[in-house]
């Protein structure tokens, strides 16, 4: 294999005539096409997980190749030598992680060459975002951070010739509408993806419905994005795959006996005819490559090369068929030429099924404690950033802390790592690299709470097993503690802080040495008979907080206990002393009933509204086969497929009642794995289910996939509702699906969709609401059921290339994971209030602890602190954070999709950011919103066609003001669901 030999003295020579174009490029340099024959856009290209059978790292150097073969920095160095070689070849690059590294490798020349490459159009960046993202356990607060990341690398290496015009989503597992929001929002002009329900997928290709026009909210304008399949996955042809990985035969077209031109031609050309017949327009588009291709260029370029000139050369002899090296872009601009219809898409892709027996629906849920740790990272990322912003940390070391940061969370949004689909030692690899970045990034969070309060040698940790009741810095004392509280949205929040502490009498006060009521609250047996839990402390000190945007709490133990009638410790209730056949927990907002038989949830009362409310826990058997046929799939890491009916556990489950002040909890153990606490706060309208599941037992060489199940007597009559990436909800019939019918043979797993943040069923006149704090799967399989998958461990593979069963195990025994989710009992008014969605952002991004010592309690220099008074309670702050020298990005969003239009005046916040002058950008932060143009095509229905092409620009009038201008200039005005993104220069 021959890398880059001879490729210096190569970029020596083509370096004395780089110039890089000074004007604004354009589709310019797209390939002619000719308008009487049917256009083939061959798009060389190689898809390269950031992580799957191999880290990051093994899969850049080419390490491990045992594994997979495959090396990243191979596939780029031969690319770059082969498109130079020639003007006419393109490649499109995708991975901006895998890109920026290697970049940062190569030689002035080297790099000269390359920007000369992208500003003619010959190498061009599709999607662009740190990785080519998952779309179902995404949340979209991070697709928007990974998008931020990549694309101003792009923007800031090579300008706005590198800026991506498409979204490349070839391999997720399915399409969810929030994504394809996002790329509209971006100012993308189309998005191709290559998975599709292979009932969908057949139903399409026989009704020239394989392209469409995707509506992608219902709230946002201008929010259609032409969206395409491609015909035959990513892969190249049957039969034409030139790379060294592969074993189909070259072109040979010497004075050979083996000369096979003829024959190459003709099948290639049957090919053509066939997929043409699946599509509208006389372009049809043709991917070269697969998986790590490319690592040897010059082969597969010199065998397309000659598949053109051959194929072409036909055309003398009647042939219809012309065929160019291409891009995506290039493909598209065609298809907006054309000025024809497309067809209508509405909702998204999900669940995706490959077969009769295959529902990609697992992934949804596999390796729980993995996505709940990348929510841990994005909250932890949203606090640095702002924290940075407040203190104004500018140091080189601060920011290539921050950085690393952003592009840890950037890989973790890789389609085969939040989703759960990698190896075991690729899933450890990915922990590593975030648990590093986020303990480096630490320092940030401390550096700036020393400037920003006058604490300042406070030590400021974080504790990140919180959810285990273990936290370093109160292990062997809580006395003398600062616990600093920051609150990452906009608005004042009052919430309850949980911290481990030892039994003792504990007072809390705030800044102003007030008393703040706290009561301890024993931690559940099963959290003290964890095996790898090494902290001694057996209790939670629980208080409530109200925080601005930094408070800070002192902890101290009193030297004396206090009076019984003083006593705001929870007081035990024996199971016992209860006789009758239920109990109760109450507050004044939420009233629980349980069986006090077994301990179960029996009504729920809050809002008004009474219903009764059974939960369980419940167990599916995966299914074991050798994969050789369709009926014979296992359940795996990307298949969820039951067998046989779902199991109950033991109906005796044991309990114990905690009835505090302010938190009243049931502690139920449901058998040796299962267990749970349901838990109440005083006026916090919602019930909290604290579930804890593993070691799941295998001894019986049987997998299991763990669910739990909320049963109530609404008439739901058979529809439910779950979130997009955690925006806008989507409507589910059950069996049903919006454009086809599809193949129910499997009816659990195809009832299951992906549950971002939030998930509901409602009838006529009340609505139950289910909120997770990470992503799973969900349906609806009955009316009035709600369904959530928690955990699982499965013993075969589903053999979709992982190679191994999802068997998760940690300190020698299964994995065991703990959670929660929300429950919000509502009435369905006419007009529906969104308590629910103002909940999710709470939930979504709680305050976040840090942790010093000191025997007083710090104060927070108020000046220091932004001001977001003018922001309407519907206004969410998404994103504060340093964009660059003297700048920073604000990102605002109004999540109120039950609300009206909300205008509000920024001049106050600017001023409090120190701001000189702000402008208004697209989502991902990188293009000013005016120069914004995509293209507009014409839906199917409407007898309209137009005469000329036509474009979205931007639906209002971009910001763009000054200190020096009227307060009047810095009114903004929001649609419900509207992001907008501000760039703001600073003093």
């Amino acid at each position: 294999m021959n890398y880059f030999s001879g490729v210096q003295a190569l970029f020596v020579l083509v370096s004395l005539n780089v110039v890089v174009s000074g004007h604004v490029c354009g589709f310019e340099f797209c390939p002619k096409t000719k308008s009487n024959a049917i256009n083939v856009h061959l798009v060389p290209h190689s898809h390269d997980d950031v992580g799957w059978l191999k880290t990051v790292d093994q899969y850049y150097y080419g390490s491990k190749n045992n594994i997979q073969q495959a090396g990243v920095q191979y596939i780029l160095d031969t690319v770059v030598e082969e498109l130079l070689k020639n003007s006419k070849r393109r490649f499109i690059q995708v991975e901006t992680s895998f890109f920026s590294k290697w970049y940062s490798e190569q030689t002035v020349t080297i790099k000269k060459a390359v920007k000369k490459l992208v500003a003619e159009g010959r190498l061009e960046f599709a999607g662009g975002a740190w990785s080519m993202n998952d779309e179902a356990a995404v949340h979209y607060q991070s697709v928007i951070d990974h998008f931020n990341l990549g694309l101003k690398f792009l923007k800031d290496t090579f300008g706005t010739c590198a800026r991506p015009r498409i979204g490349w989503q070839i391999d997720p597992f399915g399409h969810s509408r929030e994504m394809a929001s996002i790329f509209a929002q971006m100012g993308y002009s189309g998005e191709f993806f290559a998975r599709m329900d292979y009932a969908e997928k057949n139903t399409r290709l026989s009704t020239l419905t394989m392209e469409m026009i995707w509506k992608s909210s219902v709230y946002l304008k201008n929010s259609e994005i032409f969206t395409g399949l491609l015909y035959r996955h990513y892969g190249s042809p049957p039969g034409f795959c030139f790379d060294i990985h592969c074993t189909d035969d070259p072109i040979i077209d010497g004075n050979s006996y083996d000369n096979n031109v003829n024959k190459r031609v003709d099948d290639f050309i049957a090919y053509l005819t066939t997929m043409s017949k699946s599509f509208r327009a006389n372009h049809i588009m043709v991917p070269m490559g697969d998986d790590f291709q490319y690592e040897d260029a010059e082969v597969n370029f010199k065998n397309m090369d000659k598949l053109i000139k051959y194929v072409n050369n036909r055309q003398m002899e009647g042939s219809k068929f012309n065929v160019f090296y291409s891009t995506p872009s290039c493909y598209l601009n065609e298809l907006h030429q054309l000025l024809q219809s497309w067809p209508n898409k509405t909702e998204d892709f999900f669940p995706y099924s490959s077969d009769t027996h295959s529902y990609w629906t697992g992934y949804f849920t596999s390796r729980p404690t993995q996505k709940r740790f990348e929510r841990d990272g994005n909250h932890f990322l949203q606090t640095v950033k702002q924290l940075s912003t407040l203190a104004n940390l500018t140091s080189a070391e601060h920011i290539k802390a921050l950085s690393n940061l952003r592009q840890a969370m950037g890989v973790m949004q890789h389609h085969d790592a939040i989703t759960g689909t990698e190896k075991q030692a690729v899933a450890h690899d990915y922990d590593r690299m975030l648990f590093k970045a986020i303990n480096d990034a630490n320092n940030n969070a401390r550096d700036a709470l020393r400037v920003l309060t006058n604490l300042t040698s406070g030590e400021f940790q974080s504790c990140l097993e919180l959810n285990i009741s273990v936290c370093a810095i109160t292990q062997s004392s809580a006395n003398n503690i600062v616990v600093t509280l920051v609150n990452p949205l906009a608005h004042t929040s009052s919430q309850y802080v949980r911290l481990p502490v030892r039994k003792e009498n504990y007072q809390v006060t705030d800044e102003n040495g007030r008393e703040v009521p706290s009561e301890l609250v024993p931690v559940p047996l099963e959290i003290l008979a964890l095996q790898h839990r090494s902290s001694v402390t057996q209790h939670e000190l629980v208080f409530k907080a109200n925080v601005n945007k930094i408070a800070n709490f002192y902890i101290r133990i009193l030297p004396f206990p206090r009076k019984k009638n003083d006593s705001i410790n929870a007081q035990t209730i024996p199971k016992s002393e209860n006789d009758s056949d239920e109990f109760t927990l109450e507050n004044s907002l939420v009233k629980l009933v349980f069986n006090n038989r077994n301990g179960r949830l029996k009504t729920i009362e809050m809002n008004g509204v009474t219903e009764n409310i059974h939960q369980s826990f419940a167990i599916y058997k995966g299914f074991r086969g050798n994969n050789g046929l369709a009926e014979n799939r296992s359940s795996g890491a990307y298949v969820f497929r039951p067998d046989g009916d779902i199991e109950l556990p033991n109906d005796e489950t044991t309990f114990s009642i905690y009835n505090g002040n302010n938190v009243k909890e049931v502690h139920q153990h449901v058998n040796d794995w299962i267990s749970q606490v349901v838990r109440i706060y005083e006026a916090v309208n919602r019930v909290e289910f604290e579930w804890l599941i593993g070691p799941i037992p295998t001894d019986d060489g049987v997998g299991k996939e763990i669910v739990t199940r909320f049963t109530s007597n609404l008439s739901s009559n058979g529809t439910f509702y779950t979130d997009s990436n955690g925006r806008e909800m989507l409507e589910r019939k059950r069996n049903q699906r919006e454009f086809f019918k599809p193949d129910m043979t499997e009816e659990i797993s195809g009832n299951y969709y992906p549950v971002t943040s939030q998930m509901y069923i409602q009838d006529e006149h009340k609505r139950i609401t289910l909120l997770n704090d990470r992503s799973q799967g969900g349906t609806s399989l009955k009316d009035g059921d709600l369904e959530l998958m928690l955990h699982r461990r499965l013993l075969n593979d589903d053999a979709f290339g992982v190679g191994e069963a999802l068997n998760e195990e940690q300190f020698g025994t299964g994995l065991i994971a703990r959670g929660k989710l929300f429950l919000i009992l509502n009435a369905v008014p006419e007009n529906p209030s969104c308590t629910e969605r103002l909940t999710q952002q709470e939930l979504h991004l709680p305050f976040y602890k840090f942790f010093s010592k000191a025997n007083t309690v710090p104060s927070i220099f108020q000046h220091m602190m932004t001001d977001f008074t003018d922001f309407p309670e519907s206004i969410e702050l998404l994103s504060l954070e340093p964009y660059s020298t003297n700048k920073i990005l604000l990102r605002v969003e109004n999540f109120n999709s039950c609300g009206s239009i909300q205008s509000f005046n920024m001049h106050t916040l600017f001023k409090s950011l120190r701001g000189r002058q702000i402008w208004e950008v697209t989502l991902d932060g990188n293009l000013p919103l005016g120069h914004m143009k995509r293209f507009k095509f014409h839906p199917d229905g409407t007898g309209i066609i137009p005469s000329s092409v036509n474009y979205f620009y931007t639906p209002h009038k971009p910001m763009n003001a000054n200190y020096t201008m009227d307060v009047s200039e810095f009114i903004v005005t929001m649609l419900p669901m509207q992001i907008r993104t501000f760039i703001i220069r600073q003093d």
